[in-house]
């Protein structure tokens, strides 16, 4: 096995802790915060804006099962890249679309990824924020597997529901068949 860590953020992590567990070659996913200067924030302060950090997952995965294309290529259709702090109804830049990369080769490929996209797929440009991972920070304990816990929650089915058929349908040889 070949571990290697990817940090993402599509909006709410409950959506993306849920699609990307789903994955073949995933070791295990996190939600929690990034991409800012606090220290050690809370979900509330996150909340406030004031924190620069943005909802993220931290995805360990088995890079022999699992291609980090084929995450990057997942990633940036399970939201919109092209909006600006914003996915849906989530407004503010904690739900910004964000990549922090734990290599050259990770922002390599990232980079790489937006450019073609950029030509051939997205009508708009992405917005998609590209950095280095500086300190990624556990989320709270009840945001951990929170769809899991709370698929009955309006949330859940009006929101995260549909992406998790969507992934099934266009991602199927890359879904574990034990979910």
């Amino acid at each position: 096995m070949n571990k290697e860590v990817a940090i993402f953020g599509a909006g709410c992590f409950w959506c993306a802790e849920v699609l990307f567990s789903r994955l073949k070659g995933v070791i295990s996913v996190s939600p929690g915060y990034a991409g800012g200067e606090s220290i050690d924030p809370t979900y509330e302060q996150i909340c406030s804006k004031d924190t620069g950090h943005a909802e993220v997952i931290r995805i360990e995965f088995d890079s022999i099962s699992m291609r980090y294309k084929n995450l990057l290529d997942i990633f940036f259709h399970i939201h919109n890249p092209t909006t600006k702090s914003r996915q849906g109804n989530d407004i503010g830049s904690q739900y910004r679309s964000i990549i922090l990369y734990t290599s050259t080769a990770q922002e390599k490929k990232a980079r790489k990824t937006v450019e073609n996209l950029n030509k051939a797929e997205f009508s708009r440009r992405i917005v998609t924020e590209i950095k280095p991972l500086i300190q990624f920070y556990e989320a709270e304990d009840y945001h951990k597997r929170y769809y899991e816990k709370n698929s009955y929650q309006p949330y859940c089915q009006l929101t995260i529901s549909p992406k998790i058929v969507l992934l099934h349908k266009k991602y199927s040889h890359l879904y574990k068949t034990s979910k």
